[in-house]
């Protein structure tokens, strides 16, 4: 599922290619059943309108301007964007399509109907409507803190509550506790209070490294757990191997040598 440096990269497409643009038509593309899309009335507001801006809160992306209208994405579990010209012909799985004056195009693409696309008034309204926390690269080390402070459960459930902290989902908060040295199923009472500065370093290292690099994972350190999320793979951090365990429902990866569970 793309996450908080996933959908990053996805806003600067949009940044790059396709702000400042009039709008001539948003469109349905192909398949669409089962997915959440605007309906005519709605994709109708966004003619003669041009984005000016983009916005990221967590997972959620947000393409429009200060007058208005807003267009709201989410990736669901293997959504896109992409940014191309007409010439170039649409994307597989393009399930909506916005075209620019000229040839410039915007597509959302959902291989598997997870995502959705609709018109919001404002950005705000719906952070507010599905009642997300704070972006996490938005926390300092006494918020980030504050956030997890009266949980009871895994920390790793807690990195991955939206409510709580918003753009973290399963594959970076697995990172996160591996270079942190956590046990993904550790109580949030049995962490001290360096191991939560350490996971806010470690979370805010990592996440802005993913952005630096537009999501390509390839370009990421040869020592993170991104590149051996598979049972039996070597630890880079001790002489361990890679186990998988559930941990609120979610495959969670992880060193059981190094990152030790609480008696």
């Amino acid at each position: 599922m793309p996450e908080l440096p996933e959908v990053e990269a996805y806003g600067r497409r949009i940044k790059d290619g396709a702000l400042h643009r009039t709008i001539e038509t948003v469109t349905l593309g192909n398949d669409t059943k089962h997915v959440e899309l605007p309906g005519p009335e709605d994709r109708a507001r966004f003619e003669g309108h041009q984005f000016t801006e983009v916005r990221r809160h967590g997972k959620y992306l947000f393409a429009g301007s200060a007058t208005g209208p807003w267009m709201a994405l989410h990736m669901g579990m293997a959504g896109s964007v992409r940014v191309y010209d007409a010439e170039d012909g649409n994307p597989d799985y393009a399930r909506l399509i916005v075209a620019f004056e000229g040839s410039r195009r915007m597509a959302f693409r959902d291989p598997r109907k997870f995502g959705w696309v609709k018109y919001v008034d404002t950005p705000e309204t719906e952070i507010e409507a599905r009642e997300l926390g704070p972006d996490a690269l938005d926390l300092d080390a006494d918020g980030f803190a504050n956030r997890l402070e009266g949980g009871r459960g895994a920390i790793k459930s807690a990195l991955m509550d939206q409510s709580r902290l918003a753009g973290i989902g399963n594959l970076w908060a697995d990172e996160t506790l591996y270079q942190t040295g956590i046990h993904p199923a550790t109580k949030i009472p049995e962490l001290s209070r360096d191991d939560i500065s350490g996971l806010h370093k470690a979370s805010d290292r990592i996440l802005r490294g993913v952005c630096d690099v537009d999501a390509h994972y390839r370009e990421l350190p040869d020592a993170w757990l991104i590149h051996r999320r598979e049972e039996g793979y070597a630890c880079t951090r001790c002489d361990g191997s890679i186990a998988r365990i559930k941990v609120g429902g979610r495959s969670s990866y992880f060193c059981p040598k190094h990152q030790v569970e609480a008696a």
